[in-house]
């Protein structure tokens, strides 16, 4: 028999498992439900100036059947079909050309199908009529789309010197004013009011304020008077931030204090602005209170009182499920919220009121009779802060009883006990008979071994032939009755005899075991098997393929019937108690055998931290399971912000061995916030790790690494520039982490040492006019932070800047090469310091101011200057360059342009053919003044010759020719009957 037949017979025996019959069972189907929200609106707040000019309010549910969805405006739903200006697209809202006057308000979605209608929660749309409004008191704009959240400053005199707060001057983050308690001298100037939104980042400047002092009289002496104050009432939503401002005008200048009223200000509070600002951040209901601020001088004293009260808004404590219920059962449904002030309540039956019951304000509770009742129910909690729903499907069943199975035929094991369930369909709940001969048994029973308990179910104790017969259970309610007969039979106790083998094994992560169960057993029975894991039964659809069974039929009689049980690819949560159970309709039996699985070690316990210093950490945890395999030895891992994950860390002792449960962390950096975790490891492998320690920082130590890669070089005239590699934060072993800069001219003894106080500082540059460009000093850059001072790094030599050439080139030479063109050719400098990294060529025409400049590409010695005016006269000159500067000019030189050649062509080209020989003859060309003369004439002649006979072309190309005269003649050897055509490119000069 194969799987599948082990299957059937399950099936075949579900009415007989352990004698208890069970004659109906109830099913519910929740395939169908009434809307659930998924999405619901939030409030908007809506730009008018802006170009879509359309508003979306979202609203989505679920539901079976799907829900259909309408919207309301302030209590009035909205008809898309009066107004055009509103559609619906599944079930959000779109509200095109929208405007403040007809669309401000409150916005509630609601959904519906058969089953009932919720409402979902209130969103508000807001309109903003410009991009930016402007502040009643101040220069100060924000956008209307986001948020309020703006930061004041002043500026004195001029951009960016900021006034600096203290115990004398305030500025306050609710007015926005700046309070000088005691004007000095020093306090007069011009003051600007800059407003910052945090949010935008836009930043808006006030008019200049004048701050003068008087001049009639001296400073007088008087008692604080409080300028600047909290209101007298503060509300506050629990989880924000308080600020609440005190500040006094007063000479001497007045000190402030802060207390509460009956009570201690927070731990968590903190003073600002020379304890002008009592800041509690993440503040709670315990927080409220009479908060006090004192401000006391010699003078005197005087004080400002203001109660700080907490809202929330409500929250659920208790929320309403679905539910399903028989018609006539009494449900008390409570609903619970949390909030201050304390949050009332009203239920909402399919989107509307409830006025059938009253419910109980404080606790919200309903009581349900009847069929009528079901339907989508909604609690609201609220108070003046807002309001919360919760939602949930009430179903009251009504139906006559009905039995599923009808009769039933039940054999079981004579002298056992015998249950039958009597549990039909049927509300509301019916009352049961169970007759037998139709004689009727109560709940009495026909003797002490037979009775009906009151979850319905006939129980028969010790059971005998005489109980043999037909058992009729009859249902009845007021909507109808209905009955079902069960006749009972018996057989003899012939026991059942099965064995699991084997009973006891142990196997290694990633292996298969087999389990074999036979069972020996009456003939005249069918028998199934149900496989059993610690007691619970074995989901073979759930199990992740890693369980099977097979079951076999050995004898034609069904008896030494054999199911085995094959789990594959083993996993430690297999391991356990694998129980058999095989089961007929007169008896079961069960076997259990125990699968011990050897792997890898499991986690750790809790890792502490026992000890740190500024290079260890002594750490300390827990055995974990070792899985049937002994831990061999333990890796101790750590985590840092510098670290690219976990790291293996080394330890004293080294190794640490599975006996152990504390070692020590070594070689760990200072001042480094490290996390801790361990990982055991056996025979079978490494297991999974521990959960991390806490955080925890290594002390402070003198740094141990130097700077790397010191060089410099380079600079202004008389400058020294060191530079190096940061070190990283990882090394830097403490606070007030620094360089120290230590040079000193080559052949000294003293060295100077600068301090850079920078931790992310990579160059220094010193400068001293008395030494000469290109000086060698030794260079060093140590380390110090709060601890001490720390190593440097290897001395180098790195050269002071070289300055600017100091000498000229020499043997310059310039000459023309064409009416436009001028070669300067030049001998670089001696060497030495401040070499020239390139040349600049200076030039200008004679007579004239206006220079022209050219510089080298790289380090060349020519140029040709390119762009000039011919036959012209020009002054030129050649200094060197570097990084540094220029050095001096050469004397300058002279060279003229040359004249232009004649522009006109030669006139009355003319040619003759003789033979081979081809005669051109032409008009001398008459330069102009202002061109040069004609010495010779030079032409390109491509020959182009066509044979009449062949009807062929051949291309000839003449070499060049040069003449002095006009006349030239040219060698050519043609075939007969060929045509000559000459082409002539003229070039003269």
């Amino acid at each position: 028999c194969q799987r599948i037949c082990c299957l059937l017979l399950n099936v075949l025996l579900v009415i007989a498992v352990y004698n208890s019959i069970s004659l109906w069972s109830s099913t519910s189907s929740f395939s169908q439900f009434g809307p659930v929200f998924i999405r619901e609106p939030d409030n908007v707040i809506f730009p008018l100036y802006s170009d879509e000019k359309k508003v979306v309010m979202h609203c989505e549910a679920r539901g079976n059947p799907p829900p259909t969805y309408s919207w309301y405006i302030n209590g009035t739903e909205v008809d898309a079909e009066a107004d055009s200006r509103y559609s619906f697209i599944d079930g959000n809202v779109i509200i095109t050309n929208a405007s403040e006057s007809s669309d401000f308000g409150k916005y509630q979605c609601k959904a519906e199908n058969s089953f009932g209608t919720v409402l979902g929660r209130e969103a508000l749309l807001k309109f903003c009529m410009e991009d930016y409004y402007k502040h009643k008191d101040f220069n100060q704009y924000v956008l209307c789309s986001v948020p309020l959240e703006i930061i004041y400053s002043w500026v004195f005199n001029e951009f960016p010197s900021f006034v600096a707060e203290d115990s004398r001057r305030f500025i306050s983050q609710d007015t926005g004013n700046l309070y000088i308690s005691k004007v000095q001298p020093s306090d007069v100037g011009s003051y600007i009011c800059l407003v910052k939104n945090t949010v935008t980042n836009a930043r808006v400047l006030s008019p200049p304020t004048p701050l003068t002092l008087k001049t009639d009289g001296k400073a007088l002496r008087f008692i604080p008077k409080i300028e600047v104050h909290f209101p007298t009432s503060v509300l506050a939503a629990r989880g924000v931030t308080v600020r609440l401002e005190c500040f006094a005008l007063g000479n001497p200048v007045p000190t402030i204090t802060w207390r509460k009223i009956n009570g201690n200000i927070p731990k968590k509070a903190r003073l600002r602005k020379s304890q002008a600002v009592l800041e509690i951040p993440n503040i709670q209901l315990e927080d409220s209170g009479t908060y006090e601020c004192k401000a006391e001088n010699p003078r005197g004293g005087t004080a400002f009182k203001g109660h700080l009260q907490v809202y929330t808004l409500p929250q659920w404590v208790r929320m309403i499920n679905d539910t399903q219920m028989d018609s006539g059962e009494k449900l008390q449904w409570e609903c619970k919220a949390m909030g201050r002030p304390r949050p009332t309540y009203h239920w909402l039956l399919n989107g509307l009121p409830l006025t059938s019951q009253v419910p109980t304000v404080l606790t919200g509770a309903l009581s349900f009779l009847q069929q009528a009742d079901s339907g989508m129910y909604q609690c609201v909690a609220g108070n003046k802060y807002g309001a919360i729903y919760s939602n949930a499907e009430l179903k009251i069943l009504a139906s006559a009883p009905v039995f599923v199975h009808n009769p039933v035929r039940v054999i079981a094991t004579l002298g056992k006990d015998i249950s039958l369930d009597c549990k039909p369909r049927a509300s509301p709940k019916p009352r049961i008979t169970v007759f037998v001969s139709h004689t009727s048994i109560d709940s009495c029973g026909l003797s002490p071994r037979i009775m009906l308990l009151r979850n319905n179910t006939l129980r028969i104790v010790n059971s005998s032939r005489a109980d043999e017969g037909n058992y009729v259970c009859r249902a009845e309610n007021q909507l109808g009755s209905a009955e079902m007969t069960a006749v009972l039979s018996f057989v003899l106790p012939e026991a059942m005899r099965v064995e699991l083998s084997p009973s006891r094994v142990e196997v290694t992560v990633g292996e298969s075991v087999v389990l074999s169960c036979k069972a020996a057993h009456d003939t005249s029975l069918d028998v199934a098997f149900q496989w059993l894991f610690n007691q619970k039964l074995i989901n073979f659809r759930q199990d992740g393929g890693h369980f099977e069974y097979i079951q076999t039929v050995r004898a034609r009689l069904k008896t030494n019937v054999q199911c085995r049980g094959v789990l594959f690819n083993i996993l430690l949560k297999h391991a356990g108690k694998y129980g058999c159970r095989a089961q007929t309709s007169a008896d079961t039996v069960f076997a259990e055998a125990e699968l011990l699985v050897r792997g890898p070690p499991g986690p750790p316990g809790v890792v502490i931290v026992e000890e740190i210093t500024d290079t260890t950490a002594t750490l300390s945890w827990t055995r974990g399971l070792d899985n049937h395999s002994p831990i061999s030895t333990y890796n101790l891992q750590a985590r840092s912000p510098f670290s690219l994950g976990w790291q293996t860390v080394k330890t004293d002792p080294e190794p640490v061995t599975g006996d152990m449960e504390s070692a020590m962390a070594v070689e760990l950096n200072p001042w480094v916030e490290y996390e801790f975790r361990v990982v055991a490891s056996n025979a079978i492998g490494t297991g999974d790790p521990s959960a991390p320690s806490r955080g925890v920082r290594t002390k402070e130590a003198v740094p141990s690494v130097a700077p790397s890669n010191v060089s410099g070089g380079n600079g202004r005239r008389h400058e020294l520039v060191i530079s190096w590699e940061p070190v990283s934060e990882e090394f830097q072993n403490g606070e007030g982490f620094g360089y120290i800069v230590a040079f000193r001219a080559n052949g000294t003894r003293g060295w100077k040492e600068k301090m850079v106080t920078s931790a992310d500082s990579t160059t220094y540059k010193y400068r001293d006019e008395t030494f000469p460009p290109l000086t060698p000093f030794e260079v060093k850059v140590g380390v110090y932070n709060n601890k001490g001072d720390g190593p440097f790094s290897k001395v180098v030599i790195i050269h002071s800047a070289e300055g600017e050439p100091r000498e000229a080139p020499s043997d310059v030479k310039a000459y023309s090469i064409s009416s436009s063109e001028i070669r300067v050719t030049w001998t670089p400098p001696n060497p030495g310091p401040g070499r020239p990294r390139g040349y600049e060529v200076s030039y200008w025409k004679d007579m004239e101011q206006e220079e022209s400049k050219q510089r080298t590409v790289k380090n060349e010695t020519s140029m040709v200057l390119t762009g000039l005016e011919g036959n012209s006269l020009y002054l030129i000159t050649v200094k060197g360059f570097n990084s540094i500067g220029q050095g001096p000019a050469t004397a300058a030189v002279t060279a003229n342009t040359r004249k232009a050649p004649p522009a006109q062509p030669p006139t009355n080209l003319m040619w003759i053919q003789e033979g081979n020989n081809v005669s051109l003859n032409w008009d001398p060309v008459k330069a102009k003044d202002n061109e040069s003369d004609v010495i010779g004439y030079m032409n390109i002649n491509k020959l182009l010759t066509f044979n009449m006979t062949t009807k062929t072309t051949t291309h000839f190309n003449v070499s060049l020719q040069t003449t002095q005269g006009p006349v030239t003649e040219l060698q050519l050897q043609l075939s007969q009957n060929t045509t000559v055509v000459l082409l002539t490119l003229w070039c003269y000069w």
